[in-house]
Protein backbone atom coordinates (compact mmCIF):
# COMPACT_ATOMS: atom_id res chain seq x y z
CA UNK A 1 0.00 0.00 0.00
CA UNK A 2 1.46 3.33 -1.04
CA UNK A 3 0.24 6.79 -0.05
CA UNK A 4 -0.30 9.30 -2.85
CA UNK A 5 -1.92 12.62 -3.55
CA UNK A 6 -3.35 13.99 -6.76
CA UNK A 7 -1.68 17.17 -8.01
CA UNK A 8 -3.57 20.25 -9.21
CA UNK A 9 -3.52 18.93 -12.79
CA UNK A 10 -5.25 15.65 -11.91
CA UNK A 11 -2.16 13.43 -11.90
CA UNK A 12 -1.00 10.88 -9.36
CA UNK A 13 2.66 9.97 -9.12
CA UNK A 14 3.05 6.21 -8.87
CA UNK A 15 5.74 4.63 -6.66
CA UNK A 16 9.00 3.56 -8.31
CA UNK A 17 8.06 -0.14 -8.21
CA UNK A 18 4.80 0.55 -10.07
CA UNK A 19 6.59 2.82 -12.55
CA UNK A 20 9.08 0.05 -13.33
CA UNK A 21 6.23 -2.44 -13.76
CA UNK A 22 4.32 -0.18 -16.17
CA UNK A 23 7.46 0.64 -18.17
CA UNK A 24 8.00 -3.07 -18.94
CA UNK A 25 5.03 -3.16 -21.30
CA UNK A 26 5.78 -2.61 -24.98
CA UNK A 27 2.55 -0.64 -25.40
CA UNK A 28 2.86 2.27 -22.94
CA UNK A 29 -0.82 3.24 -23.06
CA UNK A 30 -2.86 2.99 -19.88
CA UNK A 31 -6.60 2.95 -19.31
CA UNK A 32 -7.66 4.78 -16.15
CA UNK A 33 -11.23 4.15 -15.02
CA UNK A 34 -13.53 2.77 -12.35
CA UNK A 35 -15.74 -0.27 -12.72
CA UNK A 36 -17.73 0.38 -9.54
CA UNK A 37 -17.65 4.20 -9.31
CA UNK A 38 -15.85 3.88 -5.95
CA UNK A 39 -12.31 2.68 -6.66
CA UNK A 40 -10.16 3.76 -9.60
CA UNK A 41 -8.10 1.32 -11.62
CA UNK A 42 -5.02 1.99 -13.73
CA UNK A 43 -4.69 -0.76 -16.33
CA UNK A 44 -1.83 -1.35 -18.75
CA UNK A 45 -3.75 -1.29 -22.04
CA UNK A 46 -3.04 -4.97 -22.70
CA UNK A 47 -4.84 -5.92 -19.45
CA UNK A 48 -7.65 -3.47 -20.14
CA UNK A 49 -8.28 -5.14 -23.51
CA UNK A 50 -8.54 -8.50 -21.68
CA UNK A 51 -11.00 -6.98 -19.20
CA UNK A 52 -13.10 -5.55 -22.04
CA UNK A 53 -13.19 -8.94 -23.74
CA UNK A 54 -14.22 -10.59 -20.45
CA UNK A 55 -17.05 -8.10 -19.96
CA UNK A 56 -18.23 -8.55 -23.57
CA UNK A 57 -18.40 -12.34 -23.26
CA UNK A 58 -19.59 -12.74 -19.66
CA UNK A 59 -22.84 -14.66 -20.03
CA UNK A 60 -23.67 -15.54 -16.41
CA UNK A 61 -25.03 -12.04 -15.75
CA UNK A 62 -24.87 -9.91 -18.91
CA UNK A 63 -26.60 -6.99 -17.21
CA UNK A 64 -23.89 -6.80 -14.51
CA UNK A 65 -21.19 -6.94 -17.19
CA UNK A 66 -22.91 -4.23 -19.20
CA UNK A 67 -23.19 -2.02 -16.11
CA UNK A 68 -19.48 -2.35 -15.35
CA UNK A 69 -18.60 -1.71 -18.99
CA UNK A 70 -20.79 1.41 -18.94
CA UNK A 71 -19.09 2.71 -15.79
CA UNK A 72 -15.67 2.08 -17.30
CA UNK A 73 -16.55 3.89 -20.52
CA UNK A 74 -18.30 6.75 -18.73
CA UNK A 75 -15.40 7.51 -16.37
CA UNK A 76 -12.44 6.08 -18.25
CA UNK A 77 -9.79 7.56 -20.48
CA UNK A 78 -6.70 6.34 -22.25
CA UNK A 79 -3.46 8.01 -21.16
CA UNK A 80 0.26 7.38 -20.75
CA UNK A 81 2.52 7.74 -17.75
CA UNK A 82 4.88 10.70 -18.06
CA UNK A 83 8.66 10.56 -17.50
CA UNK A 84 8.24 11.42 -13.80
CA UNK A 85 5.84 8.51 -13.26
CA UNK A 86 2.64 10.58 -13.13
CA UNK A 87 -0.65 9.25 -14.46
CA UNK A 88 -3.44 11.61 -15.52
CA UNK A 89 -7.01 10.95 -14.32
CA UNK A 90 -9.98 12.35 -16.22
CA UNK A 91 -11.87 15.22 -14.60
CA UNK A 92 -15.03 13.12 -14.39
CA UNK A 93 -13.24 10.23 -12.71
CA UNK A 94 -11.44 12.26 -10.08
CA UNK A 95 -14.58 14.23 -9.19
CA UNK A 96 -16.84 11.16 -9.07
CA UNK A 97 -14.39 9.28 -6.82
CA UNK A 98 -13.48 12.23 -4.59
CA UNK A 99 -9.78 12.11 -5.42
CA UNK A 100 -9.19 15.84 -5.78
CA UNK A 101 -7.22 17.43 -2.92
CA UNK A 102 -7.48 14.23 -0.88
CA UNK A 103 -5.00 11.59 0.24
CA UNK A 104 -5.11 8.46 -1.92
CA UNK A 105 -3.84 4.94 -1.44
CA UNK A 106 -2.40 2.79 -4.23
CA UNK A 107 -1.84 -0.94 -4.39
CA UNK A 108 -1.28 -3.51 -7.09
CA UNK A 109 -3.99 -6.10 -7.62
CA UNK A 110 -4.61 -8.47 -10.53
CA UNK A 111 -2.17 -6.81 -12.92
CA UNK A 112 -3.51 -3.28 -12.43
CA UNK A 113 -3.23 -0.52 -9.82
CA UNK A 114 -6.14 0.20 -7.49
CA UNK A 115 -6.55 3.80 -6.32
CA UNK A 116 -8.64 4.40 -3.21
CA UNK A 117 -9.69 7.74 -1.75
CA UNK A 118 -9.31 8.16 2.01
CA UNK A 119 -12.90 7.20 2.86
CA UNK A 120 -12.82 3.99 0.79
CA UNK A 121 -9.39 3.13 2.22
CA UNK A 122 -10.75 3.43 5.78
CA UNK A 123 -13.82 1.37 4.84
CA UNK A 124 -11.72 -1.39 3.27
CA UNK A 125 -9.25 -1.34 6.17
CA UNK A 126 -12.08 -1.79 8.66
CA UNK A 127 -13.48 -4.73 6.66
CA UNK A 128 -10.04 -6.33 6.22
CA UNK A 129 -9.18 -6.10 9.90
CA UNK A 130 -12.54 -7.37 11.21
CA UNK A 131 -11.61 -11.07 11.14
CA UNK A 132 -8.12 -11.59 9.67
CA UNK A 133 -7.41 -14.81 11.58
CA UNK A 134 -10.62 -16.44 10.33
CA UNK A 135 -10.01 -15.19 6.78
CA UNK A 136 -6.45 -16.53 6.82
CA UNK A 137 -7.56 -19.91 8.18
CA UNK A 138 -10.27 -20.21 5.51
CA UNK A 139 -7.84 -19.43 2.70
CA UNK A 140 -5.16 -21.75 4.10
CA UNK A 141 -7.72 -24.59 4.00
CA UNK A 142 -8.28 -23.64 0.33
CA UNK A 143 -4.54 -23.83 -0.45
CA UNK A 144 -2.99 -20.50 0.58
CA UNK A 145 0.67 -21.03 1.50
Amino acid sequence: MYPARMDDRGRIKVPAAFKEYLEKFEDKRLFVTSLDRRIAQVYPIVFWKQTEKFLETFSEDPEAAENLAFNAADLGAETEMDAQGRVLFSTELRRELGLEDQPAHLYAFGGHIEVLNQAIYEERKLAATAKPAADRAKLRRAGLK
